[in-house]
This record gives C-alpha cells, structure tokens and sequence, in this order.
C-alpha cells in the first residue's frame, strides 16, 4: 500500500549584490545553518508564510529549494535559474524554529477580520507595507481589478 504525503515548497533566491560569483555555490554544502539562518532575517516574513500556509494545508512537510542565477550574462540579465540544494522541515517544527506562534497568527488574523467587519459594502484592497509592520486598507472603485468583455475577446 501506498503512503500518501503532502508537502508545500518554496524557493528562497539568492540575491548576489556583485552580480557573477554565487556565494552560495560554495557554501551551501558546509554552511546551511548559516545561510538558513540570514534567509530567516532577512526574509522572516516570507519564511512565516510559507510555514503558516503549511500547516493549514495540513502538509507533512516544508520543503525549501535554494535557487540560483545560473550563468549571469554581462548586462546584468541571467538565462535561467539552478537549484543548488534542498531542504525539508516538518512544519510545527519549523514553526518553533522561527519563533512562530499559531495563537498569535490566529490573532493578527482576527483583528484583520474585525477591522473588515466594521468598513461598509465595497471593494477593498489590504497592502502590506514593504520593510514596515504596517498594513493599510485602502477603498477602491467596485469594477477594479476587473476585465471588460472586449478586451477578453481581443486575447483570444
């Protein structure tokens, strides 16, 4: 008999400043900790939402790829992407891990939803400041973000 398991992925770029030589290439072998560990400061938003998705997916494991730019060309453009290395987490492991707390989780999300309770009928869009803690909820006109016939047919 077959066993079953789910898994959620995520891909974590590396971001060269230099733009050529792959930190990573070299040191994701015998630095993963290490690596893991400024992905999880520098990308702990990214990181909690791939796990918090996780677990309410109910996936037995996180797996993350570490992907790279392979072969940058001279005016900064890549032709493509590797993947150097993977990595798997259970996720309520992963969760402690990072400090993340499902019962906080449970109550940002309460507070969003409150907050969406009291604004009156309409169309809204929730924005998450980049690099601020601070989310907005912004009104918009009830037919944005929608397509008009004519230009639907005009695609096909």
């Amino acid at each position: 008999k077959a066993v079953v398991s789910t898994q959620s992925t995520g891909a974590l770029n590396e971001w060269d400043l230099k733009g050529g030589n792959s930190e990573w290439r070299q040191k994701l072998d015998t630095q993963r900790g290490d690596i893991l560990t400024t992905e999880m400061k520098n990308n702990k938003c990214k990181l909690a939402k791939w796990t918090v998705s996780s677990i309410l997916a109910g996936a037995d494991l996180l797996k993350f790829g570490y992907v790279t730019r392979s072969m940058p060309r001279s005016s900064g453009e890549s032709i493509g992407h590797s993947i150097l290395a993977t990595q798997q987490f259970i996720p309520k492991q992963f969760a402690a891990q990072i400090s993340l707390d499902m019962n906080n989780a449970w109550g940002i999300l309460r507070v969003i939803v409150d907050k969406c309770m009291q604004l009156k009928d309409g169309k809204y869009v929730l924005y998450k400041e980049p690099a601020k803690p601070v989310l907005r909820i912004y009104k918009v006109p009830e037919n944005t973000f929608e397509e008009n016939e004519d230009s639907a047919d005009d695609e096909d």
